[in-house]
């Protein structure tokens, strides 16, 4: 018998975005991208690469520095039938769009009583580590996940970049798209075809007995790292991806803790208010009687991201520090392995 099983091909993340962007110009002609130097210049990261040449200038829109504006017009464009595909040079920028993004985007829906839908992608990059200083090394995504009528992505492998980018575009709500800056050269297996990811649904990664792990965009590639290394002492160690911050999917949290009895969360963010504290409250309401141990969180430290690079690594978290909780939280149970 013959079986037919999906081709693939190990692309990297910048390679996965830019052919899904490419592949949803060809197949929808209402969708468009809008965003500075995204066409001749295409893109500050080269996502956008090769895209204006075979689409033209209606297609891929070049915009002047302002983000207010052209964050509004596709706002205005998407309430009259088109998907644009919004690329803001990097999330920091997204601050001078935030009145459109939070006051408009969001609530246009509810606010004309379901009788307005906004399809809208913002993609913008984010992240510490590339030695840009405060202002251009934030993870806000806890800002955008706080408001409802958001919907909020940050795939961690091409992979998840392509299916979910894919059902971005083809969603009918606003979705902001998270890609850390760290994660666009990380290569991966990438199956050929359409992919199309469930919105509001996390991947248990790697499966595990005797702890959870929970994280999300680049802290993922950490946290599997320190998760085969622990296999190597015996230690079992489930990982789950959230891939999705806004719809958070608190059912398949809740099931793995309550599989495993103990969890670390790990998070590029900082500590206090973060995604990680969401994670936390969520085990609380739904396996707080299968826990071990108390809920432990590892994330950046609570200071602007600072230039000098020896600082800038010292401010984020590392693979040492989530092995170290993680090993307190075992031994905290008296876990002998």
């Amino acid at each position: 018998m013959t079986t037919n099983t999906p081709q693939s091909r190990v692309i990297t993340y910048r390679q996965a975005l830019n052919e899904t962007l490419r592949a949803e110009l060809e197949r929808d002609e209402n969708v468009f991208l809008i965003g500075e130097e995204i066409g001749v210049f295409q893109g500050s990261y080269k996502i956008t690469a090769g895209l204006l040449e075979d689409f033209g200038p209606k297609r891929v829109l070049d915009t002047p520095i302002s983000e207010e504006g052209f964050v509004g017009a596709a706002i205005g464009s998407a309430m009259l039938g088109l998907r644009p595909v919004v690329e803001i040079m990097t999330l920091n920028f997204s601050l001078i769009a935030i009145d459109q993004i939070v006051n408009h985007a969001a609530k246009m829906h509810a606010m004309f009583g379901g009788q307005v839908k906004v399809p809208l992608v913002i993609r913008f990059p984010g992240g510490g580590g590339q030695q840009l200083a405060a202002t251009h090394s934030q993870n806000l995504e806890v800002w955008y996940a706080h408001i409802p009528g958001l919907k909020v992505l940050a795939p961690s492998t091409p992979a998840e970049a392509k299916s979910m980018l894919t059902a971005a575009i083809r969603d009918d709500d606003p979705v902001i798209f998270l890609e850390n800056l760290a994660l666009y050269n990380v290569k991966g297996e990438v199956p050929d075809g359409e992919q199309v990811a469930e919105i509001g649904k996390a991947a248990v990664v790697k499966s595990g007995t005797d702890l959870t792990l929970v994280s999300y965009s680049r802290g993922m590639v950490t946290a599997l790292q320190v998760a085969e290394e622990f296999a190597q002492e015996g230690v079992s160690i489930e990982v789950v991806d959230l891939r999705s911050l806004r719809p958070l999917d608190r059912d398949t949290i809740c099931a793995s803790v309550r599989r495993t009895s103990r969890a670390v969360i790990f998070e590029d963010d900082m500590l206090s208010y973060g995604i990680g504290a969401e994670i936390s409250a969520t085990i609380g309401e739904g396996a707080f009687d299968y826990l071990d141990a108390p809920v432990r969180r590892v994330a950046a430290a609570e200071v602007p991201l600072p230039y000098s690079k020896p600082l800038e690594t010292a401010a984020m978290p590392h693979a040492a520090d989530l092995s170290r909780v993680i090993r307190e939280t075992l031994d905290a149970t008296r876990f002998t392995k």
